[in-house]
């Protein structure tokens, strides 16, 4: 029986498990469901502002537009505010 791994020999054989599989395969393709999913997709936020699909589509593609740049704006404010924190 192997001895168990530590927790960095863990991380050191997920490493190469993901170096081996990105070597293998696209790695564009390997993402592209996360990346259509995620906060970086209209669609995303077109589900986020209208999950019934009731609102006309150009008005949903506006709210989603507006979400958007909300969630943005509101990470910037958040990283601005931890930057002066951590300045002071």
């Amino acid at each position: 029986m192997p001895e168990p791994l530590t927790p960095s020999g863990r991380s050191l054989r997920a490493r190469i498990g993901g170096y081996a599989r990105a070597a293998k395969h696209d790695s564009t393709a390997m993402t592209a469901a996360a990346r259509a999913n995620g906060p970086g997709s209209i669609e995303y936020w077109e589900a986020k502002v209208d999950p019934t699909g009731e609102l006309a589509a150009d008005d949903r593609r506006r709210r989603a537009e507006a979400a958007k740049h909300e969630h943005y704006a509101r990470l910037a404010f958040a990283s601005a505010k931890a930057r002066r924190k951590a300045a002071s």
